[in-house]
């Protein structure tokens, strides 16, 4: 399964990563990030070129509670609102267009936009199972155009088994029109995490992180996170979906201010940048491509965000 693919499944599961940790309040989270430019990796023969690109991102995510209610196993019910969304600006420079696959002859963007917007419904069916249903609706462009294509339905269904205070796993159908038609791919949620003084935390899709708290307000984190964007574009005048991926690790300071903020800067490097394309048509789900994807060497990676809960 291709790239963009995965990324779009990613969309989904991203929102139901963040739905699953149930919230009693309004809760939120603003980031910046940045990769400084770095070399563009030729995919029809892995050279590396003297072209090269950049990424700036402003992403702000909230949640706000609707209905909260405790069941009788002691577990929340719970009705929320949930909002993300991501504005991304990259220079490119210095390209030659046989350089580039025949996707991507006008170039890569310069600027990609996504917002989403949806309801989750929490609740528990037994004292270790839980029902997950989420339905959202966004836009996902790359700025040249704003139309109806660039319109994304998403939702979905999952049965999450706790099995302790540390381990959930989740399953079930997730339901989407990234390919013109409504289809159902399989969602995974899985989050590991332990507490104490030295503690870890894996999850899928998110990525992996293990710290030392060394005090009630400073925690020292290295992480390695999966993120990227989608966008609707227009390729030999078919409706396609673009995608950008990246991969990152590094070391994360988390500040805590009170009982209500925390800041997260991160200092780093990216292991993978990468662009990738995709026609909106079913049969292209299981396609392989003759060539890679063009993708970007490693270079620094800086970001800040500061998360709220009241």
């Amino acid at each position: 399964m291709n790239k963009t693919v995965i990324y779009l499944s990613q969309l989904i599961l991203l929102l139901i990563t963040v739905a699953a940790q149930s919230q009693s309040g309004i809760s939120g989270e603003f980031k910046l990030d940045y990769v400084p430019f770095s070399k563009y990796v030729r995919p029809m023969d892995s050279t590396k070129t003297n072209a090269e690109s950049n990424f700036k991102r402003a992403q702000i995510a909230f949640e706000v509670p609707l209905s909260l209610k405790m069941d009788q196993y002691n577990h929340p019910k719970l009705w929320s609102v949930v909002f993300n969304a991501s504005y991304a600006k990259m220079e490119n420079r210095n390209y030659n267009i046989q350089d580039l696959p025949i996707e991507f002859q006008g170039g890569f963007p310069t600027e990609l936009l996504n917002t989403q917007i949806g309801v989750k419904h929490l609740r528990s069916i037994s004292p270790s199972w839980s029902l997950l249903l989420m339905a959202s609706v966004g836009v996902y462009t790359d700025m040249v155009e704003i139309n109806k294509d660039d319109v994304l339905l998403q939702g979905g269904v999952l049965f999450i088994k706790q099995f302790n205070p540390k381990l959930a796993l989740g399953v079930g159908p997730v339901l989407t029109n990234s390919f013109g038609v409504p289809m159902v791919l399989p969602g995974i949620y899985f989050n590991w995490e332990t507490t104490g003084a030295l503690h870890f935390k894996i999850t899928f899709p998110e990525g992996a992180e293990v710290g030392y708290r060394m005090s009630d307000t400073f925690d020292l984190k290295a992480v390695v996170e999966l993120s990227g964007m989608t966008a609707e574009t227009k390729i030999g005048n078919k409706s396609s979906l673009l995608g950008y991926q990246q991969i990152i690790a590094g070391l994360r300071p988390q500040i805590k201010f009170g009982e209500h903020w925390t800041l997260e800067p991160t200092g780093g490097t990216t292991l993978l940048r990468s662009f990738s394309t995709t026609n909106r048509k079913i049969k292209e789900i299981f396609k392989e491509k003759d060539i890679a994807d063009p993708k970007f060497t490693t270079t620094f990676y800086g970001a800040i965000a500061l998360k709220w809960k009241f």
